[in-house]
């Protein structure tokens, strides 16, 4: 019998050759990588409560490892290790036997990942996911199971050091009590001396203050890393004070996208089409190429 599927840590730091910061939403990015964790650890869940069945336990079941299936996202193809029973009468609920279709994934990935989710959340975002009533136990255990993995991703050991970290955030549109809502999601990213890069960490929070980016700042010191040497970040009022105040060494750089965009406004509209052309080059060639896991 196959050993069941773990959740592997180095599934979330797969590296991407060639890749910019940016590109890790894009296809065979890090939401896909998070997309075939959680989706493959929701199944194996969906089939370890099928074997505890009281009529399936009687029969002697058991699992009987997996077989390969692919499926469409939001966003590209998603190949899934779907788990099997001895019997063949697991059906799972998740993924139903002839669906290759799995539209609305990404967002909820997003956000069961994030830092900010409730129980009440999770158990909202599953509901959406499966699209039918399932049992309440059935819930209760891929929520634990959820959880699970989103906490062993976020709390993961980091690096003692890191030569550049980046910070930023994007808004993106999560379901929340019944609403779609605008949410700002902060993505901490930090490159290595070998030039790979790795998410940090994904938070979600409502305002982006100087006391949420300590806390971040805290965390990861916490975590493992005891030393920036470069921090990326866009300038907002008490960041650069937040990361000097956990990392008192490390160098605070603004984005190069926000120099260009400052260095703007001291060229004329009919100088501004030459002067944007000039700045892009420059940036282009102080930026060395890397690798992004």
């Amino acid at each position: 019998m196959a050993a069941e599927v773990q959740f592997k840590k180095e599934l979330l730091d797969e590296r991407l050759a060639g890749h910019d910061a940016k590109t890790v939403f894009e296809n065979d990015g890090l939401l896909d990588e998070l997309k075939k964790a959680l989706a493959e650890r929701v199944l194996n869940t969906e089939l370890d409560h099928h074997l505890g069945q009281e009529h399936e336990q009687a029969a002697g079941n058991s699992r009987n490892g997996a077989s390969a299936k692919t499926v469409l996202t939001d966003t590209g193809k998603l190949e899934l290790a779907i788990p099997r029973d001895r019997q063949g009468r697991f059906e799972p609920a998740l993924i139903a036997k002839y669906q290759r279709r799995f539209p609305g994934f990404d967002q909820k990935i997003i956000a069961l990942y994030a830092r900010g989710m409730t129980t009440r959340d999770t158990q909202a975002h599953l509901r959406e996911l499966y699209g039918i009533e399932i049992s309440p136990e059935l819930v209760s255990a891929v929520t634990d199971a959820v959880l699970d993995e989103a906490a062993a991703w976020q709390a993961r050991p980091l690096e003692p050091v890191y030569a550049i970290m980046f910070f930023d955030g994007l808004r993106i549109k999560i379901r929340d009590e019944g609403a779609v809502k605008h949410k700002a999601l902060y993505l901490a990213i930090g490159m290595r001396h070998s030039g790979h890069k790795e998410v940090l960490g994904i938070w979600i929070e409502q305002t982006e203050g100087a006391k949420f980016w300590l806390r971040v700042m805290t965390e990861i010191r916490n975590r493992g890393t005891h030393d920036v040497l470069i921090a990326v970040v866009d300038g907002p009022k008490g960041f650069p004070e937040a990361i000097n105040a956990v990392f008192p060494e490390a160098l605070v750089q603004t984005g190069i996208v926000h120099l260009i965009r400052c260095s703007m406004q001291f060229a004329s509209w009919k100088r501004s089409r030459g002067a944007h052309a000039a700045a892009r080059l420059r940036s282009c060639r102080a930026v060395s190429p890397c690798r992004i896991e």
